[in-house]
C-alpha cells in the first residue's frame, strides 16, 4: 500500500471540507428555480436519491460501490462554482474549467497526498470522461433523478409543466438500466396526466352545485349511511 492510499486528511482538513459541503444542502437546483417550482431540492438532495439509485442498481456489470461513491462525488464542485446550467451563459468548456478548478481546490483541502483528495478527484475525472461503466450508469440516474424530480414536481403544483426537462432527456440514456427505469417513469407519467384529463372532464359535466347538468337542482337523492370523518 503506498503512502498516499494511506494517508487520511488531517481533522482540520477534514472538517474544513465537511463545512463545505454545506453549500450543496443550502443551494437550490437552478433549474427548478427558474421554473419557480415550490420548495425546488437542494443540491445535496440531488445527489442523494443518485446514490440510493445507484444502491439498489442491480446491474452486476459495474461496481455498485463505485457507481455509490461517484454519485456522491458528481457534483461536488458545485459546492464552490454553484450550479451552472445551459441558461448561465457559461460554455461547456468554461463550465468544465471552472469545475476542475473547484475539484482541484477540494483535493488540496483535503491533502493532495491523501488517498480521499486522490479519490475525490479520479471520481470525478471519470464521471465527467463517462470513461467507465459506472460512469454511464451514474450519468444516466443524473438524467433519470432529474425526470423523476420532475415528475413528482407536476404532481405536487397543479397547472405546472416541466416538459423541457424530459425532451432533454429522450434518447440519451446509454444503459439498460437507465433505460428501463425511464421508460417505467415516463409511463407512469403519461397515464398520469391521462387520468388528471379525464377527471378534468368529469368535473365539466357538473353544475356549479356540484350536480350533474342533467340532473334537476331541486330533486332528492336517497338517502345514505352517513360515513364518519376521521
Amino acid at each position: 500500500m503506498s503512502t498516499t492510499e494511506s494517508k487520511q486528511p488531517t481533522p482540520a482538513a477534514a472538517i474544513d471540507f465537511l463545512m463545505l459541503l454545506q453549500q450543496l444542502k443550502l443551494t437550490k437546483r437552478t433549474g427548478w428555480v427558474r421554473r419557480n417550482v415550490q420548495g425546488p431540492e437542494s443540491i445535496a438532495d440531488h445527489m442523494y436519491r443518485m446514490s440510493m439509485m445507484a444502491l439498489i442498481a442491480t446491474d452486476s456489470s459495474v461496481d455498485v460501490t463505485r457507481c455509490i461513491k461517484m454519485a456522491l462525488v458528481h457534483d461536488v464542485a458545485e459546492a464552490i462554482v454553484g450550479d451552472i446550467t445551459p441558461h448561465c451563459g457559461v460554455s461547456d468548456d468554461d463550465k468544465h474549467g471552472l469545475e476542475l478548478a473547484a475539484v482541484e481546490k477540494i483535493k488540496a483541502m483535503l491533502g493532495a497526498d491523501t488517498a480521499a483528495g486522490s479519490e475525490v478527484e479520479s471520481l470525478w475525472l471519470e464521471y465527467e470522461a463517462a470513461s467507465s461503466p459506472e460512469a454511464l450508469l451514474v450519468k444516466d440516474f443524473d438524467k433519470l433523478e432529474m425526470i423523476l424530480t420532475a415528475t413528482q414536481y407536476e404532481q405536487a403544483q397543479p397547472g405546472l409543466v416541466l416538459e423541457e426537462f424530459f425532451k432533454s432527456t429522450q434518447g440519451r440514456f446509454k444503459t439498460e438500466t437507465g433505460k428501463a427505469w425511464a421508460e417505467e417513469l415516463v409511463a407512469r407519467r403519461i397515464r398520469s396526466r391521462e387520468e388528471a384529463a379525464r377527471a378534468a372532464e368529469g368535473g365539466k359535466e357538473a353544475g356549479p352545485d356540484g350536480a350533474k347538468e342533467d340532473e334537476e337542482p331541486g330533486a332528492k337523492k336517497p338517502k345514505t349511511e352517513a360515513a364518519f370523518a376521521c
